[in-house]
């Protein structure tokens, strides 16, 4: 068996004279790819893959522009220094300068429209997720992170959408799509996230054929309607799944894995938690989509490339890899 791989990498670079435009382009990468700085020109990250590839693209430009550059690995002399290592990596105040932005698009929500609260934490979710990119060592702040972004979510939705069902605590029963060809679907107006994605994955890989009622009163729900996202609905949000989710495990196609990457996306963004990259620029999308068009079918018909093109990537990424 050979030995465990070093568990650190290390650059270690001398510039080529005075040339602060390279200067700042290697800074500025290694920033943001989380390197840690050791002491001037000496740069370390946790090893692995991305780590690697991260330091030798920078070590090969300052080479090409007549400077010197090695990578090395090694492993810390003692936990202490292991210790120190690890601490260069500390996300804390990173996380607690964006809670501070999520508490304080909370505190203005009274004074903003719908699109411009979900902007803001479109923004705010952008710069959290290049938080996370580099948080090799994520502990509580992360978690206390998400935890806030959850309630950001809840609040906008509390304000913009009061109809945002509750979990339902039950058993995912299996389901068969023939019995589900040719229905009638129904869900609240206005579309947001989970109900768009729901509507689309549905005409997409349940129901071909579905006709779509967009309710402006739950009661007004025809019997013959198979409901989804909302209290009391067939398919609505259970435990820890979003609609979206427990449609996917009802009609087995949670093994789809471009489907399930779309999952977590939605989870995220209707009720929190880890920021997916593609996240914060769907939710943009989606809320200018909404200023545009001029009821649910047409928001429906918009937003059906977008998800098309987001599955397909998804599916293709996956299939690369």
């Amino acid at each position: 068996m050979p030995p465990p791989a070093p568990a650190w990498l290390l650059l270690i670079t001398n510039l080529p004279g005075r040339n602060p435009t390279l200067r700042m382009r290697i800074w500025r990468a290694l920033k943001a790819a989380g390197a840690g700085l050791l002491r001037d020109g000496a740069y370390a990250l946790p090893n692995g893959e991305r780590s690697r590839q991260v330091l030798e693209e920078q070590g090969a430009e300052i080479k090409a522009a007549g400077g010197l550059a090695q990578v090395l690995s090694f492993d810390a002399e003692s936990a202490e220094q292991n210790a120190e290592l690890v601490a260069l990596f500390d996300r804390t105040d990173e996380y607690a300068e964006a809670i501070q932005h999520v508490e304080a698009l909370k505190g203005e929500l009274a004074e903003l429209t719908d699109p411009e609260a979900r902007q803001r934490l479109a923004g705010i979710t952008r710069e959290v997720a290049a938080v996370v990119a580099r948080d090799f060592f994520p502990g509580e702040p992360r978690k206390q992170m998400e935890g806030a972004l959850g309630d950001a979510e809840a609040a906008i939705n509390a304000r913009f959408a009061p109809d945002e069902p509750h979990a339902a605590h039950r058993k995912i029963r299996p389901r068969d799509r023939k019995d589900y060809r040719g229905r009638t679907w129904a869900t609240r107006e206005h579309l947001w996230v989970d109900r768009v994605a729901s509507a689309w994955l549905i005409r997409r890989f349940i129901d071909p054929k579905a006709r779509f009622l967009w309710l402006k009163h739950l009661k007004a729900c025809p019997k013959h309607a198979v409901g989804f996202d909302f209290d009391g609905a067939e398919f609505t949000h259970v435990d820890s799944k979003v609609t979206f989710e427990v449609l996917l495990s009802s009609f087995d196609l949670d093994q789809d894995a471009g489907l399930a990457r779309l999952g977590a996306l939605v989870h995220h963004l209707d009720v929190g938690g880890i920021p997916i990259a593609e996240g914060a620029g769907f939710a943009t999308i989606l809320a200018g989509a909404r200023t545009l068009q001029p009821d649910d079918d047409a928001l429906l018909k918009a937003m059906t490339p977008v998800l098309d093109s987001l599955y397909a990537g998804y599916a293709d990424a996956n299939r690369k890899r």
